[in-house]
């Protein structure tokens, strides 16, 4: 199946979801990646602020920056590439391009990203072979992962079925290291 179809194919079972059953997913989630040593102990984390039908972040976001970590969040520029801010609390944020909140922080530049010492990324699905994200088609995650150094964990946050064979992989797709569901995380390479 083709990227296009494979995308649609996926919202909309993303989007048959009901609200208990993504902040069930959410939770379980959040709570797998909050046990592992390495997240507890990752002092800069490049994440997201969740939209729509993904996996929830805003709590993982929160707990995280409470327990001490410093929290990068993206702020997306007009050529689709990914500038980072802090996130100082939930009143850091404000609606940027597309409705999307973003951190009203300094902007620390597209860079910023190679210093965080965990990744966490948005994906519609992961190559359970391969380990090649497939996003929403702008490349601004491509990018911004082909910054982070090859020993920095990534982790894709996927509801169930998510995690599935044979995605189309192009050069300038990107792969991560983890996937977390709600069934728990997943070493992909």
């Amino acid at each position: 199946m083709d990227k296009l179809n494979l995308r649609r194919e996926l919202s909309s079972a993303r989007a048959s979801l009901s609200p208990e059953q993504q902040r069930a997913n959410s939770i379980k989630i959040r709570e797998t990646l909050l046990d592992q040593p390495w997240v507890q102990m990752a002092g800069l984390v490049a994440c997201y602020w969740s939209t729509g039908s993904e996996p929830d972040t805003h709590g993982l976001v929160f707990a995280l920056w409470k327990h001490g970590a410093t929290v990068i969040l993206p702020v997306l520029l007009e050529d689709y590439d990914l500038d980072w801010a802090v996130y100082d609390g939930p009143d850091s944020l404000s609606p940027g391009r597309f409705g999307i909140m973003e951190p009203v922080d300094t902007r620390r530049g597209v860079d910023a990203i190679r210093t965080a010492a965990l990744v966490i990324v948005p994906a519609l699905a992961v190559d359970r072979a391969t380990g090649v994200r497939l996003g929403r088609g702008g490349g601004s995650y491509d990018r911004a992962l082909a910054r982070v150094g090859p020993n920095v964990p990534t982790v894709a946050l996927l509801h169930d079925g998510e995690l599935i064979d044979g995605i189309p992989a192009e050069p300038h797709d990107r792969h991560v290291r983890f996937a977390a569901t709600p069934e728990g995380l997943t070493r992909l390479m």
